[in-house]
């Protein structure tokens, strides 16, 4: 069989991994003089790496993330409380095995947002599935749910991701209703499912933004024993990039 039929083939198949490694794969193989298995071998591995980087791509994609920062983008230099064993152990994922939630919490710049979307980034190339979104983004779904007759179904949405993001807990009060549909969704993902909040307040505080009391202590309830908690004081990461930027600008 010629390389070109061989290829055509690939493609019928749609073994694109396979197709756009094998002009490589037969340069390699010729000049190392592998064996048949060892050229078999590469152009395999070439195809399943090919078919994970598009399923990533996908929940990347599905996960409707607003930035996309790495850990490795993650500036140590700024004056942040935020240690690198805290890091390793968000990079980790060990609390997503076990279904943990999440509690990033800290002032305005520090970084939760960064640090909560590069869990997520992380977490979607592991294999896991991701959805991102605001609490303000969460409530106006909510509202437009409810006024078309699809709550459970969006609720149920809401279950289904491994890792759920909500960013900026305690931006807005949440009216009673609100809450409890924010109780039921910690409820429907409490096994095995992970939620990560993004918030200035301490758990403690919660109860100021949440009118209904007995629905706050039940939220609070499900994560004050269960959760990973990282506090994060220190300076603004945008005050930090801008005299960094100044500083760069003078130089020059």
């Amino acid at each position: 069989m010629s390389t070109a039929v061989a290829k055509n083939l690939m493609v019928d198949m749609k073994l694109l991994g396979m197709f756009a490694a094998f002009d490589h794969a037969i340069t390699a193989a010729t000049r190392d003089q592998t064996s048949y298995t060892e050229f078999l071998d590469m152009l395999l591995q070439a195809e399943s790496d090919y078919r994970q980087d598009r399923k990533t791509g996908y929940r990347i994609k599905a996960a409707k993330f607003t930035l996309r920062p790495a850990f490795e983008d993650i500036d140590f230099t700024a004056s942040r409380s935020i240690s690198k064993a805290q890091i390793k152990e968000l990079y980790g994922l060990q609390w997503l095995s076990e279904g943990r939630p999440v509690l990033l919490i800290g002032q305005t710049g520090v970084g939760k947002t960064f640090l909560a979307q590069a869990t997520g980034l992380h977490a979607c190339a592991c294999g896991k599935s991701v959805l991102y979104m605001t609490v303000t983004t969460w409530l106006e779904n909510v509202a437009l749910a409810r006024s078309s007759g699809t709550y459970l179904r969006y609720r149920d949405k809401l279950a289904k991701p491994d890792l759920l993001i909500l960013d900026d807990m305690g931006m807005r009060k949440l009216a009673s209703i609100e809450a409890q549909d924010l109780c039921e969704i910690l409820e429907e993902r409490s096994i095995g499912k992970s939620t990560v909040f993004t918030t200035q307040l301490p758990l403690d505080h919660w109860s100021e933004v949440i009118a209904d009391p007995v629905i706050a202590d039940a939220i609070r309830d499900r994560l004050e024993h269960a959760a990973l908690t990282i506090h994060i004081t220190g300076e603004s990461y945008r005050g930090v990039k801008a005299r960094k930027l100044a500083s760069k600008q003078n130089d020059e």
